[in-house]
């Protein structure tokens, strides 16, 4: 892991936005570029889908800031009635707050959602979203994160906001495995919200790639009764050219 309150560098392990909800307060490196992939499985009642996939670019431009860009993912029907079609291309900026106290991180992102996919998936209009990581380290392996962010929707006069919070518990096993448990809530600022309970982990193949898996439950009738999800990350160094090479 990269050390608290400093920007990562290339010798940095891989630190991902998944495979919990909860992003990384950590930015890519500068100079690096990160590609996160995952496929996912959800049902809700007889209702029963795929997802995938679900591939986040991150280009690291500058130290302490990256760019990001979520590409479109299918989303399938495996039973029952899902709407099917193709998400949106999301890109944002994202900037790491440095020289906080040393076991803490901090990020913001700013980011759009661009009308590209499915208007059945991903809904109408230009999506803006403000999010903002947050990361502690306990010590003896032990870590809290949470995240919270504020989707708008202007084009969508039955939901034109909705506010999503996050909460983790996280446990570094050893150098290579790390799991979690996370509460996800969604808010609109129209309707019911929605609940999980994620839990999860990485695994560390090597400093620049990783493998992870999530299984989360429905807490409410609005929520997914599940989604189980497994992913592969990696990261390339030095590629860019903001960094310096050796």
């Amino acid at each position: 892991m990269a050390e608290a309150g400093e920007c990562p560098s290339p010798q940095s392990e891989i630190a991902t936005d998944r495979p919990d909800v909860t992003n990384s307060s950590l930015v890519v490196p500068a100079g690096s570029i990160q590609v996160e992939n995952g496929l996912n499985t959800s049902g809700q009642s007889a209702e029963k889908g795929f997802d995938g996939s679900n591939s986040r670019l991150r280009f690291g431009v500058a130290p302490c800031l990256e760019v990001l860009v979520d590409v479109p993912s299918y989303v399938g029907r495996l039973a029952g009635p899902v709407d099917t079609g193709f998400t949106n291309v999301t890109p944002a900026v994202k900037w790491q707050v440095s020289g906080l106290t040393e076991p803490a991180n901090l990020s913001v992102v700013a980011g759009v959602g661009l009308p590209t996919g499915t208007p059945a998936i991903s809904g109408p209009g230009l999506q803006p979203y403000l999010q903002v990581p947050w990361s502690y380290e306990l010590g003896g392996g032990w870590g809290i994160s949470g995240m919270f962010t504020s989707f708008f929707r202007p084009s969508d006069p039955a939901n034109r906001q909705t506010s999503e919070a996050t909460f983790v518990v996280e446990r570094k096993v050893n150098d290579k495995l790390a799991l979690f448990a996370e509460y996800v809530g969604d808010y609109p600022s129209r309707g019911a919200g929605s609940a999980l309970f994620n839990i999860g982990g990485g695994y560390l193949l090597n400093r620049t790639e990783q493998i992870d898996f999530h299984l989360a439950f429905g807490l409410n009738r609005n929520s997914p009764d599940y989604v189980v999800g497994v992913g592969y990350s990696y990261r390339w160094d030095n590629v860019l050219g903001t960094a310096r090479r050796h």
